[in-house]
């Protein structure tokens, strides 16, 4: 299994240790406490907006796939919302504790890239095999992390699913709360 692969697998446990270091060495005031909240917020609506656009295909762990080339919602403007939503919510945890900044940005940014530049790698090598000259247009024209604010001319209209949405980001929105709940207890309490 190549580091590509590894990576794909295995990210959504990656974030742990970082997340622990953070618990661990918070400094946290009120403003750095709202401040990263809103930054975390806005990294969970984009992730929500994209998953009830591609829906619950963003969840395999096995391998990079996907039954269909989803070009439209927030993917008509950029085609990586989730990992552009992850980076939001780890700087929004990384605001609210306040750890080593701005130190721990730069080692942050540096650690993200280097994971998500090698996930997307597999996954854009995997969307050209599987969609071909659709994806080769696609990716031409829409930016991989920037969005754009003009539509994807080749975007397919569909009903973004937001109850399903609800289910599938359950376990992403029990984390969120678990590890802002800890930050206050260690704050408060310890």
């Amino acid at each position: 299994m190549d580091l590509r692969h590894l990576f794909f697998k295995y990210r959504s446990y990656t974030p742990i240790g970082f997340i622990l270091l953070l618990l661990i060495c918070a400094d946290p005031t009120w403003p750095r406490f709202f401040c990263g909240l809103a930054v975390l917020l806005l990294g969970e609506t984009i992730r929500f907006w994209g998953v009830a656009y591609a829906g619950s295909a963003t969840r395999t762990t096995g391998a990079a796939g996907g039954d269909r080339l989803v070009t439209d919602g927030p993917y008509g403007h950029m085609r990586n919302p989730l990992y552009v939503g992850n980076f939001f919510i780890s700087l929004g945890f990384l605001i609210m504790t306040w750890v080593w900044i701005p130190w721990m940005i730069v080692v942050f940014m540096v650690l993200f890239g280097l994971q998500y530049s090698l996930i997307v790698h597999l996954e854009e090598e995997y969307l050209s095999d599987r969609f071909k000259e659709s994806y080769r247009e696609y990716r031409q024209s829409v930016p991989r992390w920037i969005p754009r604010l003009k539509l994807y001319k080749g975007s397919e209209e569909s009903d973004p699913r937001f109850v399903n949405t609800l289910k599938s980001e359950r376990n992403t929105l029990q984390a969120i709360a678990a590890v802002c709940g800890l930050l206050l207890v260690r704050w408060h309490f310890l």
